[in-house]
């Protein structure tokens, strides 16, 4: 039985879903509009402000699928009404980033600046040189920037240098052990 696909999404104030044909649910709030399609099997259905998701058996298909489309409905009325954030840090000697327009200029140690174009609806801040925030209401496009951003340069295991998340915790290896002379 799915606990997650039988629990009701509360909407917040602001906040609309509606259904059109064929399943395809559209969520509106105040930070934009996100639309998706729902498998068929899928019923969903609004009485006030609570949204549920019902299925037409217990078979495995379809108590996976419930569980996804409500979490995946979760997370579009979350980030109508609150968005999504990821922040990033740059880790090392000369690592920084600067905003130059829309998009994100990166000096991290190669011989060229490496340039990242914001994909639509996502948007960067820049704090200092070194701190970087991803911002948007689509939690999917907002994870996958910042692992493309993070792509760039991964934290390496020797000296800890590169992108990462703000928070992650690199694992150092040691480095190469001296060798003695007899």
């Amino acid at each position: 039985m799915s606990r997650i696909g039988r629990a009701p999404i509360t909407l917040p104030t602001g906040v609309k879903v509606e259904v059109a044909e064929g399943n395809v649910v559209t969520v509106t709030g105040p930070k934009g509009k996100l639309t998706t399609t729902l498998p068929e099997m899928l019923t969903i259905t609004q009485e006030g402000n609570v949204v549920t998701l019902g299925r037409p058996d217990d078979t495995k298909k379809s108590k996976s699928q419930h569980g996804l489309w409500r979490s995946l409905l979760n997370n579009m009325v979350i980030g109508v009404s609150a968005g999504y954030t990821k922040s990033l840090d740059l880790v090392g000697v000369g690592y920084r980033v600067a905003k130059v327009g829309d998009h994100l200029v990166f000096q991290v140690g190669y011989s060229h600046p490496v340039q990242v174009n914001p994909p639509q609806g996502i948007t960067f801040s820049v704090e200092g040189t070194t701190k970087l925030q991803v911002s948007g209401i689509d939690k999917q496009m907002v994870g996958q920037t910042a692992a493309n951003i993070r792509s760039i340069r991964k934290p390496e295991p020797y000296k800890g240098k590169g992108i990462r998340y703000t928070g992650e915790v690199v694992r150092m290896k040691a480095g190469k052990a001296g060798s003695k002379k007899k």
